[in-house]
């Protein structure tokens, strides 16, 4: 592959090195291809020619906003409406009797599907009773939050819900907004998103949460610092409240603060 950036295996050694610092992700060496493609837009955006030069200059303004950007560029933001859609019938009946508040936190929210399904689902279950839910989104991708904010998708994605979700919870953009649909008003005025590292030594959001969704995020940290956050959530949760895992995820051999209550679903120990 011809390159018109230079990119030598130091630069790749210490962009793996600051990701793992600064957000915990552990980048594999085969994701070479993709640091390149993605870190080059910030190099061409500072008519830099060199990874070295780009790298030299982050490490010497610990502050940046562009450490913003390039830990932006190197997240990924893989997602759907429903997805794993095992998950959500659980957390209704979890939550089914509830009547006092509900709170749910969705750990990597991305653009937002996830959070805004946790949030149908709290509508779908709970009636009248869900308008006082909250449900508070987190990522690092600043960029990615500001997607999930606005709460609108292009129509081919929300389509793959069943119809009735569609005309329930969505509202189908016209004129120059045709070809997207947005979230309806209710079930964004359940959502909060809020920037935040799970690596940060505080984090601002309090407990308890009837529920924590940390789905398929941990695959990119390594067992130590998996460790580290899963017992940093025991003691946000409800004595009775669930812990929502990826389907490659397992975290009984991680931590004995939770125990395996179902498919990819904890419960404290």
């Amino acid at each position: 592959m011809e390159r018109d950036l230079e990119l030598t295996d130091a630069d790749f050694a210490r962009i793996r090195e600051l990701i793992y610092r600064r957000a915990g992700i552990v980048l594999a060496e085969h994701k070479r291809e993709m640091v390149y493609s993605r870190l080059a837009k910030r190099l061409r955006h500072h008519g830099l020619t060199r990874f070295g030069d780009y790298l030299a200059r982050l490490e010497r303004q610990p502050e940046a906003r562009e450490w913003e950007a390039f830990t932006n560029a190197l997240t990924t933001n893989l997602t759907a409406f429903f997805r794993e859609a095992h998950h959500f019938p659980l957390l209704g009946e979890h939550l089914r009797g509830r009547t006092g508040p509900v709170r749910i936190w969705s750990a990597a929210a991305s653009t937002g599907e996830e959070p805004y399904s946790i949030a149908m689902t709290l509508a779908e279950t709970l009636g009248p009773r869900a308008q006082p839910a909250r449900v508070i989104g987190t990522d690092i991708d600043t960029d990615a939050l500001a997607r999930a904010r606005a709460g609108v998708y292009p129509l081919e994605q929300v389509h793959k819900l069943e119809e009735a979700r569609v005309k329930r919870f969505f509202q189908k953009g016209t004129g120059r907004q045709a070809g997207l649909a947005r979230v309806r008003p209710d079930i964004r005025a359940m959502v909060e998103f809020e920037s935040l590292n799970l690596l940060a030594p505080g984090w601002a959001l309090k407990g308890p949460f009837d529920a924590i969704f940390c789905r398929n995020v941990m695959i990119y940290f390594d067992k130590e610092t998996q460790a580290r956050i899963l017992e940093r959530f025991a003691p946000l949760l409800k004595p009775d409240g669930l812990l929502f895992a990826g389907h490659s995820e397992n975290f009984s051999y991680i931590t004995r603060a939770f125990r395996l209550r179902g498919q990819t679903v904890y419960t404290l120990a």
